[in-house]
């Protein structure tokens, strides 16, 4: 079996902010030694889209990939965009099990978060 992550963001025309989800990617795959690999892919304005991103993965010979949508909230990007996109790829694949999770602001975790950023400002 061959598992993968694919963290997918927004995507900006800022180069820099495009490298700070790749960053945050690798940092992900350092603690993510269940997986084979963590990849980053954007929606739109970057490359790889979602769908190179999940293709690359398949070329390598995943079996098994989760898709991370790192956004906040669940607006057309989430409810819609990331999911149709998803679905249209595992069509054309469906020997690979593609998963799709929450997107990050709908997990419990994130208000403790917020408060320990808040609570290292002051």
């Amino acid at each position: 079996m061959s598992r993968h992550i694919l963290l997918i963001a927004h995507g900006s025309r800022r180069e820099s902010s495009n490298h700070e989800v790749e960053i945050l990617a690798r940092k992900l795959a350092l603690l993510a030694s269940e997986f084979d690999s963590v990849k980053a892919a954007f929606l739109e304005m970057a490359d790889p889209d979602i769908a190179s991103g999940l293709g690359a993965l398949i070329e390598q010979g995943a079996t098994e990939i989760i898709v991370l949508p790192y956004f906040l909230a669940a607006g057309r990007h989430v409810v819609e965009d990331v999911p149709q996109e998803v679905e249209r790829i595992k069509a054309a694949h469906p020997d690979v099990d593609i998963h799709l999770s929450e997107h990050l602001g709908a997990v419990n975790e994130v208000p403790g978060l917020l408060l320990k950023l808040a609570l290292s400002v002051t």
